[in-house]
């Protein structure tokens, strides 16, 4: 088969309908306002701000820029592999040239919101506690499991990319000229490992699960968080009943070890094909509501805001949008005149990658890549494409992903004020010698 041919692969099957967010964000606003909810470390004016669909559609200002101290990553970051952020490290996308379709743990980006936590797998528990569960005050009937408990349930294991949010965020200053605010991640906030763990569900099904529960909120052991003075606690991010009894996973082991400590040992929930932030690493404590759960990362945080967005904010980010990058250097270097194949990877968290198409000439022209993985939804498709410069000269070179709920990359990202979201096609930027 030539190189540049796309082989067959069954069609892969379409992802389950989708939990309609917006209406679902609604009701629980509602439900808030009528006292049937309850916010934690959110402002009852930050919450009226949301319901306020009516209002005229002028851009809310720019929430304030979270701030956090540097915090130790533990580690090694070594600056081959690795690009400093603060309390984050990125992965480097030519360090993943050859590494196949699992990113190696020591290669996975970091995503902190303060520091690593050290935890003792012996001493840790896992509490399970809310008005969800069985009881007139399950809240004050809390279930616990520890370490053990969880090994000793039935596993699964399920392949599956984290993503931050706010990968590729940088081009929108870099491509499209817009101020946005955060981490200026180019693409390296992302990556793909083989989770092994407990289903979710079959955890809270075990702690006493009610017809009455709506919503499961679960908590970090990381230190809690300052944004611009003010403590918001530790991060936590309510995920909806449907999503948490469907594929979520309470996950102990990455890529055949046990969860290395800055990717959430001894335990983290998995959230697949969600932004980053509903995967809460170090999980210490589940509530399980029979009310409508706030707080700040899916009202402050975690919303899209500003010109052509609702005044309230668009309804909390779940499902990644679909991406495309190669597995090269910024500015890598290529002699003229010499056949070369570039290799890359596509995702998207609506459907497997079906197609990607690539150009070598800025833009100018365009042809499908060779797919080298089975398209499955929840990971990446890696894919190559065989090149020959024959002049010399800075250029781009560009790939664009379309996916199986029919997405596709467009040439610019609709902008938004904290920058999450951006799936626009990158120019990559090489220099033929």
């Amino acid at each position: 088969m030539p190189e540049s041919a796309a082989p067959s692969f069954p069609s892969e099957p379409q992802p389950a309908p989708r939990l309609d967010e917006t209406a679902y964000d609604r009701r629980r606003l509602r439900q808030w306002l009528a006292g049937d909810a309850r916010a934690d470390g959110v402002s009852r004016r930050q919450l009226l701000t949301l319901l306020a669909a009516t209002a005229a559609a002028t851009a809310l200002p720019a929430p304030r820029a979270a701030h956090a101290a540097d915090a130790p990553i533990v580690k090694p970051l070594p600056p081959e592999w690795f690009i400093q952020r603060g309390t984050n490290a990125e992965t480097r996308w030519e360090a993943l040239r050859g590494t196949g379709h699992h990113t190696p743990n020591e290669l996975f980006f970091v995503r902190n919101h303060t520091a690593t936590p050290v935890l003792d797998a012996h001493e840790w528990r896992l509490r399970l506690w809310g008005s969800g569960l069985r009881g007139a005050h399950g809240e004050d009937r809390p279930v616990e499991f520890g370490y053990d408990d969880l090994r000793a349930l039935p596993a699964v294991t399920r392949t599956a990319f984290v993503e931050c949010a706010g990968n590729g965020r940088s081009y929108y200053t870099s491509q499209q000229g817009e101020t946005v605010t955060g981490t200026a991640w180019t693409l390296g906030a992302v990556g793909v490992a083989r989770w092994r763990g407990v289903r979710l569900g079959d955890v809270l099904r075990k702690a006493g699960l009610t017809s009455h529960a709506v919503d499961v909120q679960p908590r970090g052991l990381d230190a809690e968080y300052i944004s611009d003075g003010e403590n918001l606690g530790r991060v936590r991010r309510p995920l909806p009943l449907a999503k948490a009894l469907d594929d979520v996973l309470l996950a102990y082991e990455m890529n055949g070890e046990p969860l290395p400590y800055d990717h959430g040992y001894p335990v983290r929930v998995l959230v697949p094909s969600w932004v980053g932030i509903a995967s809460i690493k170090w999980v210490g404590d589940i509530e399980v509501s029979a009310q409508p759960l706030f707080s700040p990362w899916n009202t402050t945080f975690y919303r899209l805001f500003g010109p052509g967005h609702p005044q309230e904010g668009s309804a909390p980010l779940t499902r990644q949008t679909v991406k495309s990058a190669f597995e090269l250097a910024s500015g890598a270097r290529f002699p003229v005149g010499e056949d070369q194949v570039l290799h890359g990877r596509s995702w998207s968290g609506a459907g497997a990658v079906a197609r990607v198409d690539v150009s070598t000439d800025g833009g100018a022209s365009w042809r499908p890549a060779r797919l080298h993985d089975r398209p499955r939804a929840g990971t990446w498709t890696r894919w190559s494409v065989p090149w020959r410069p024959d002049t010399s000269g800075a250029t781009h070179v560009l790939a664009r992903a379309t996916d199986t709920a029919g997405r596709s990359q467009p040439d610019v990202a609709a902008p938004n004020t904290q920058g999450y979201f951006f799936d626009a096609v990158v120019r990559h930027p090489v220099t033929v010698v």
